[in-house]
């Protein structure tokens, strides 16, 4: 028997919400910019220089991937910010999980529902295809919620 490997990106579809953080940032942006043009006229570029830059590392915090790695019973799930900055934000031994199903599964809302804390590395669109697992980490119960394709579930159910 070999070692197991499954890797799977899914992207985090933009909400309403991002848009509106997104528009308000710019118009921020351009605010600033105008007034900097007035105040310092000779140091205007520079500030509108540096407001855009850092209005574009801002705007790259809401274009957010998850990559699910599973490695011979070790779920990790990592964020990916812009395509550039990775963090792991969780981490689990199949051993760990108490329950896994889909999402809107009736049988398993009780157990969906005793989590204390809810974690959705999902697109954020919640369909057929998306899981919940509850997870006990020291001492809590962790609901998290996943959008697997067929060979991660697969190896996940294995």
């Amino acid at each position: 028997m070999g070692d197991v490997f499954n890797e799977q990106i899914v992207k985090r579809v933009p909400t309403l919400k991002d848009t509106i953080i997104k528009a308000c940032i710019w118009v921020l942006v351009g605010v600033i910019g105008a007034a900097s043009f007035v105040v310092l006229s000779h140091f205007a570029m520079l500030v509108v220089l540096g407001l855009f830059f850092g209005a574009r590392f801002l705007i790259g915090y809401l274009n957010v991937e998850y990559e699910y790695a599973f490695t011979n019973g070790e779920l990790d799930i990592d964020i990916i910010y812009d395509q550039l900055r990775r963090k792991r934000v969780f981490s689990v031994n199949m051993r760990q999980i108490e329950a896994m199903a889909q999402l809107n599964d009736s049988k398993h809302a009780a157990a969906f529902g005793a989590a204390q804390e809810r974690r959705d590395y999902s697109s954020g669109v919640h369909g057929a295809d998306t899981y919940a697992l509850v997870a006990v980490q020291g001492g809590r119960r962790i609901l998290v919620i996943i959008e697997p394709n067929e060979k991660m579930l697969r190896a996940l159910k294995r």
